[in-house]
This record gives C-alpha cells, structure tokens and sequence, in this order.
C-alpha cells in the first residue's frame, strides 16, 4: 500500500497542472535534481540530475550519465499533468436571483453528469502587476476547502432523468458559489474572493487561471481494499511512475528523462504540449552543453526510446460488450500495454517486445490491451511526441474504469506494477 499512499498524496496536492508541477518539483529538489533555467545558458556535468520547470504546468527532468559516447541515446518516460475539468472564465461572475454563480467553460472531454452534486474547489494561477509589463508577477492559489457544488434538478422537475437527459454546458454546469447578500458585491464577488486568496490587490490582478476541481480524498474500497478511487487518477498515476522511476534509478551511460506534460486533454498543440518543439529544443541544449554535436543530438534522438504512460480502460464489470473480445483488462491485472493499428498508441512490435522482456525480466504483471474494432478508442501523448521525436515508443498505462469522471477507479496493486516497470525501463 505505500505505492497508493505516494500517489494519494500526489493526487491531493496535484489540483490544478501547477500545483502537480509543484509536487513533482519537490520530489526531485528532495532527491538532489537541480533546477535550471528554462531560457538562460546551462553548465552541465556528467553524473549530474537537473529538472526544468516550463511555463508553470509542464516539467522535463533528466540524469546525466556518467560515460556518454559518441552519441548518447535518450530514454524518456512522459505522461500528462492535466485532466478533463471545469475553468473559470473571465468575467465569471453570474446572478440567479440571489444566487451567485460562476460562468466556466468545458476543459477536455469529462463525464459532466459526474460533476454533480459533489464538494468542489478551485486553484491555479493568478498574474498580477509586477515589475515591468513584461514581466508580471504569479501568484498560485489554492482554496483547499469546498466551495462549489453543481446542485442537480430533482427528479420531480425532471421525471424523465433517469431515462437520460442532455446536459448543456453553458446552463447545466454553472457551479453555485454563494448567496448574494450586502456583505458581497454582485459584479466581483468571484474577483474579491481571489484577491483575498492571493493575498493582493484587486485592482493588480491581470488575469488568471483557476481550475475547479473535486476536493474528494482518495480512498481504498472492496471487500479486500483491492481497488482505489480518487479524483485525477488519468493521469496521476503515470506522473508519479515518471518521478519514481527516474529519482530511484541510476544512469551510468546515455541520458535518462521524464517530460511531465501540460494539455493533453485538449490535444497537445500548445507551447508546453507534448505536440510542440519542446522537448526536441530541451534536449539540443542539454546535448551543446556537454559539446555534442547537432548531428550527435539528432543521433541521441535516433537512438533513442520513449515509455508514454497513460491511463487505459479496464473492462467494465456490467459493459463487457465494449471492450475487444479477447484484448482486454481487468484492473488488477498489471499494466496494458496498448496497441492500435491506427497508431492512436504510437506501438509496434519491435518497442513492444522491449517492454515485454522488461515486464517478463522483472515479473512485473502486464496484459496487452486494444479496443474494439467498432469502437474508436482514445489517444495518447506518445504518438504526438514520437512524430515529433522519431524515436521508437510504447504506450502503456494502468487500467481504469470511469475514465474521465469526476472519480475514477483503478486496482491498488497496479500503481506498483507501473511504477516498478518505469524504474525497470530505466535499468535495462
């Protein structure tokens, strides 16, 4: 149970992309990871770990080994920070009578009709004036208590509920923050209340970003605790196998990384995604750092594997219909390696059979995993970044059911199974 344990404890902290970033940030600082600058000039030495935090919501770390070659390959193991939820917007402020609320829009693509009725917070980040236009100054907030709730229509406005219903966005997921009364002001009371968070001026807030979330605690459940629900286990899970793998591991030769990324959710085409130059820009760094060539880095790149982690579907103990007739997964079973001749996940045989000896070699359990031939299954990060990488991939990840609900539901035994696979790939 001390996996669950690290990664409840990861969950609790991780409510919005930075506050993961955060977390993960202290986990390697503790293990003896130096922080670089992301745009400044690095120094680095062999048998050294550094991390970069990018932007505030995506992290890249990495261990130096101690003998490098002509060309040293890059193994990386990566996985996501964010998850389907609800964002404020600007201007969030909405009067019901007397009731106030808060206008967000839809981030990714969540089970709404899970958001109801449960305790909900929020927390992200808050840009205020600083020392030049250029330059203001993040603060991050987060209100660690419930706030929130999404009430439901009772059954007796809304007899037909339980048949289904359509949810709309716009009307449906307004979340009820407060009873207007003369102590709050109608046109700011989400903005006042900010403010006072983050300890500054009302006037000074710029912008912000603020992620509701589902303040609920993990817990174990089953009659022999054999499953663990919490909120943000797609895809929490695979971040803490990235930190546990790369912090208990070591590196003698090429360079050992993990890629901690933003946006997933929404397709990874920005900045800090896992669609962009990101990773190949880190690197080429890392690489003229310690005098490589370009043509040595794009050989690093060449030679180089990735373990895209990701959460993937356990098949569903009243809906065995949806899953492929043969390839499918319980949880409990290990970790899936998932396999897709679409190449939603970005694996073939030849890395497959990588992973495969490793989990045989370790005897970490594992089950390979694909979706029905009638059913369009979701994708991953690993075949966004490998196209950008052009290095050999697999996607894996431990498997769950209610993907993409306000809480989700995995096998306790699996995060260790993932785990010891992320600390396996990096010692084989």
């Amino acid at each position: 149970m001390n996996y669950i344990k690290q990664l409840d404890s990861l969950i609790a902290a991780s409510v919005s992309p930075y506050h993961c970033i955060m977390a993960a940030s202290k986990q390697l600082s503790s293990a003896g990871f130096q922080k670089l600058p992301l745009a400044a000039p690095w120094k680095l030495q062999k048998g050294e770990s550094y991390y970069i935090n990018v932007f505030d919501s995506t992290l890249i770390a990495f261990r130096v080994g101690e003998e490098l070659g002509d060309a040293p390959a890059l193994r990386l193991a990566a996985s996501h920070t964010d998850w389907p939820c609800l964002k404020v917007k600007p201007y969030p402020e909405v009067t019901s009578l007397d009731y106030g609320k808060l206008n967000v829009e839809v981030y990714g693509g969540p089970l709404l009709g899970t958001w109801f009725d449960r305790p909900l917070s929020m927390a992200g980040k808050v840009s205020v004036l600083g020392p030049s236009l250029m330059e203001p100054k993040t603060v991050f907030v987060d209100f660690a208590r419930p706030l929130l709730t999404i009430p439901n229509l009772a059954i007796h406005m809304n007899r037909t509920a339980n048949d289904g219903f359509a949810i709309n966005a716009q009307v449906d997921m307004l979340p009820l923050i407060t009873r207007i009364t003369e102590k709050l002001s109608r046109e700011d009371f989400f903005l006042d209340a900010l403010a006072r968070e983050a300890g500054v001026k009302k006037e000074d807030i710029l912008d912000y970003e603020i992620y509701i979330y589902n303040c609920e605690s993990g817990s174990l459940l089953g009659l022999q605790e054999e499953f663990y629900s919490a909120p943000r286990l797609d895809n929490i899970t695979s971040v803490q196998a990235c930190l546990s793998g790369i912090i208990n591991s070591t590196c003698q030769t090429g360079i050992h990384a993990i890629a901690l990324y933003d946006n997933e959710e929404i397709g990874s085409h920005t900045k800090q995604g896992a669609a962009s130059a990101l990773t190949e820009h880190i690197f080429e760094k890392a690489f003229l750092s310690l005098g490589y060539t370009r043509e040595a880095f794009l050989n690093g790149l060449l030679s180089g594997f990735l373990l895209s982690m990701d959460v993937a579907h356990a098949i569903h103990p009243n809906h065995g219909e949806k899953c492929d007739i043969k390839n499918q997964i319980l949880m409990g079973d290990g970790v899936a390696i998932k396999l897709a001749s679409s190449q939603a996940y970005a694996t073939d045989a030849a890395s497959t059979a990588v992973i495969e000896g490793i989990c045989r070699d370790s005897r970490i359990p594992y089950r390979k995993f694909s979706n029905r031939s009638d059913v369009r299954g979701g994708s991953t990060l690993g075949s966004i970044s490998s196209a950008f990488l052009t290095m050999r991939t697999v996607d894996v990840g431990v498997p769950i059911l209610a993907m993409h609900s306000a809480r989700e539901v995995m096998g306790a035994a699996d995060q260790e199974a993932l785990v010891k696979l992320a600390e396996a790939f990096f010692q084989a």
